[in-house]
């Protein structure tokens, strides 16, 4: 275990982020005490791995730190734990989990890349490989985001919370089917209720995208995907619709019936989410389908007309190898998706994975540099990054698309340009108003807090939405 002492709360978040990127296996703890010698200090068994003291940063200190001290205190904090584990991390002291947004401000204060590049290296400690990325993205970003009505137009998520099984390296809001089959029903009762106000409230703004996630929303039956998606249709006009996803994520969730269910809606983009297709990580980790069900589940979507689907693979799972990620990396380049969205393995404290699966950081940077290889392979481009807490390695997830099959809906949510008016348990909308500020407005994330207290997530979107 690694102790992390901080004098100030001010603190304490970068502090132990920062330890936990390198040393992503280790359980990690932090506490504050006002009267340490130090102002931050890294323990692990007696020794001390990192100490940065008061004088090193300013005569006063106070109770509150500047801008310019935290970010004297990150990189300080940084350079001892470089030198203690003798690695860098490519983020450098970058910590938060929307790295483009420094790319994106720069790119539109027209500033050049190489001038970009260079100044993200020097003051952040970012990898040229990293600062390349995120420029080349922002570029990428910035083209998508032109084409939408960020001060009239919104998007809408609705959210499905439920799995046919939930993976041990999850921590979403989601449920087992079985646990929930017998409540589905009142379930969307209360998200059509909710729908119902939103597209009150939302007339004569413009509907930008549609997106149905979760858990996993074709674990709905037909009939229930049938009663959701005409809901939409009714609530919502498509006049000015850009995209409209569903995740139909687990193999063992979709039909012929279902997906003719989202044809005959117009849903234009789906995902189809194997995370590996190494048939023994699949089992450990608590997917219960096969390899081949994933195959066919491409097949028939296909077959059936989708010409935009994505598929999502985890980088870092547990006994996975670098050529296990390869031979999943030949198998999707066969399928030949449109969209292809890499993560790298994040252990949240809600998900059943250990600490101690985490792979090195090597390991995942190896199969993060395959998995980019095999996308330019398909002739995939990176168009979306973000970064979650604890994430192995300090790494990052990337969304790679075909050309004009990029999802405008995960630029939206990283970027924070545009309202995203969320429904569904464990949604969580953003407003944001032409100045820039953002206020959000959170659903309880219980089912059946959910069911019971729907009269009141519609009262916190009135007074999100008051004014629209």
């Amino acid at each position: 275990m690694i102790q992390v002492i901080c004098r100030e709360e001010t603190y304490i978040y970068n502090a132990y982020h920062m330890t936990k990127a390198f040393y992503p296996s280790v359980e990690v703890v932090s506490q504050i005490e006002e009267e340490a010698s130090n102002y931050v200090t890294v323990i692990s068994n007696g020794t001390v791995l990192a100490a940065v003291s008061i004088e090193s940063l300013s005569e006063d200190v106070g109770n509150c730190l500047s801008r310019e001290q935290k970010h004297l205190l990150d990189r300080t904090l940084y350079s001892q734990l470089c030198a203690q584990t003798g690695r860098t991390l490519s983020w450098g002291i970058l910590m938060g989990v929307r790295p483009t947004k420094l790319a994106m401000k720069k790119l539109c204060e027209g500033v050049s890349r190489a001038e970009f590049v260079r100044w993200f290296m020097e003051n952040y400690l970012v990898s040229r490989e990293k600062s390349e990325l995120a420029w080349q993205i922002a570029v990428k970003e910035k083209a998508l985001l032109d084409r939408l009505d960020a001060r009239d137009g919104y998007s809408l998520y609705v959210g499905i919370p439920f799995c046919p099984t939930v993976c041990s390296y999850c921590s979403f809001s989601s449920g087992e089917l079985s646990a929930w089959k017998n409540r589905i029903d009142d379930y969307l009762d209360a998200l059509s209720k909710e729908l119902r106000y939103i597209g009150q409230v939302s007339k004569g703004r413009r509907l930008n995208t549609v997106y149905i996630g979760g858990g996993t929303p074709t674990t709905l039956g037909e009939a229930q995907l049938e009663r959701l998606l005409s809901c939409i249709d009714t609530h919502f006009s498509r006049e000015h619709l850009l995209e409209y996803t569903v995740e139909a994520g687990r193999p063992d969730s979709v039909t012929r019936e279902k997906f003719a269910v989202l044809k005959d809606h117009g849903i234009t983009r789906i995902s189809i989410n194997p995370q590996t297709m190494q048939q023994r990580t699949l089992d450990a980790i608590g997917r219960r389908h096969t390899v081949e069900e994933v195959k066919e589940a491409f097949a028939l979507a296909r077959e059936m007309g989708f010409d935009n689907i994505n598929m999502d693979l985890i980088m870092g799972l547990s006994g996975e190898t670098t050529e296990d990620v390869k031979d999943t990396l030949r198998q999707i380049e066969a399928l030949s998706p449109d969209n292809l969205t890499v993560h790298s393995l994040a252990i949240k404290r809600a998900a059943r994975m250990e600490r101690q699966d985490v792979k090195d950081a090597g390991d995942i940077g190896a199969m993060i540099e395959e998995a980019a290889g095999a996308a330019k392979r398909m002739e995939m481009s990176p168009y979306y990054l973000y970064r979650q807490k604890n994430i192995a390695g300090n790494f990052e997830n990337v969304g790679y698309a075909k050309v004009d099959k990029a999802g405008i809906y995960n630029i939206l949510i990283m970027e924070e340009k545009q309202t995203i008016v969320a429904c569904g348990a464990g949604s969580v909308s953003k407003r944001v108003y032409p100045d820039g500020r953002i206020e959000r407005s959170e659903n309880v994330k219980d089912v059946a807090q959910y069911i019971e207290r729907i009269g009141e997530m519609i009262e916190r979107k009135k007074h999100l939405l008051s004014d629209c």
